[in-house]
């Protein structure tokens, strides 16, 4: 891998290296971690999922009452990691993020599920509740209200888009000597520099990035189902 073959765009790197990721295994493509962190510094880290680009932005959804909208609202800056084991490649992401447009987040919210958008007026998400009994029982409520009608939007649940200041794409190697391209957001452009690979890499993660090549390999030639994860 060299800044040549990966090109000056890095959201174009992204969307190609996402593309592979998502036609290896579907299932956890579009898993990432973000991380936010308390306006006195005190992090927190959770695994979402990537809801695609527009704009030079990255989106995912959540109820904006929970624990990360609430960091957000008051330290609104986060990273994203994607982890593609079976690819042996990583990609970190850090930027400002902001409410995604109602528009955005009504035409999402019109397309899941049925059950997901009941879900989403009967969970105060991040919230103590006493039992699943009382969550059912919210859900029912829910169902109730809207039965034979549309599910609208809840006011406090929609999308948030992550402005990109800083991409890093990583690339496994053999004696842990991986690759690593860092992007930054300057005011002429995205400036590339190659870094220096951690050498004191876990092992245990090579392994697991080998076996589960081994497994999609197998895969792509009819054998045994992935069940890695």
């Amino acid at each position: 891998m060299s800044q040549e073959t990966l090109g000056p765009d890095p959201l174009s790197v992204f969307e190609s290296w996402f593309s592979e990721a998502r036609a290896l295994d579907p299932r956890f493509a579009d898993a990432m971690t973000l991380a936010t962190a308390t306006p006195d510094g005190r992090p927190a880290a959770r695994t979402v999922l990537y809801k695609g680009s527009s704009d030079g932005a990255l989106y995912f959804v959540s109820n904006y009452g929970s624990s990360k909208g609430h960091e957000l609202e008051l330290n609104p800056r986060a990273a994203l990691v994607f982890f593609w084991a079976n690819l042996n490649r990583q990609v970190r992401i850090e930027g400002t993020v902001e409410r995604a447009p109602a528009e955005w987040s009504d035409r999402y919210f019109a397309a899941r599920a049925r059950t997901s958008q009941i879900g989403a007026w009967a969970s105060a998400q991040s919230q103590v509740i006493a039992s699943r009994e009382a969550l059912e029982a919210r859900i029912a409520e829910a169902e109730a209200r809207f039965r034979d009608q549309p599910v609208p939007r809840p006011p406090n649940w929609g999308g948030y888009r992550l402005l990109p200041e800083r991409i890093e794409f990583w690339l496994g190697q053999d004696a842990r000597l991986h690759d690593r391209f860092s992007y930054r957001s300057t005011a002429t452009g995205w400036q590339v520099e190659r870094l220096s690979p951690n050498l004191i890499a876990h092992s245990s993660v090579e392994r697991r990035g080998r076996r589960l090549r081994s497994i999609a390999a197998r895969n792509s030639t009819g054998g045994e189902q992935n069940t890695a994860w």
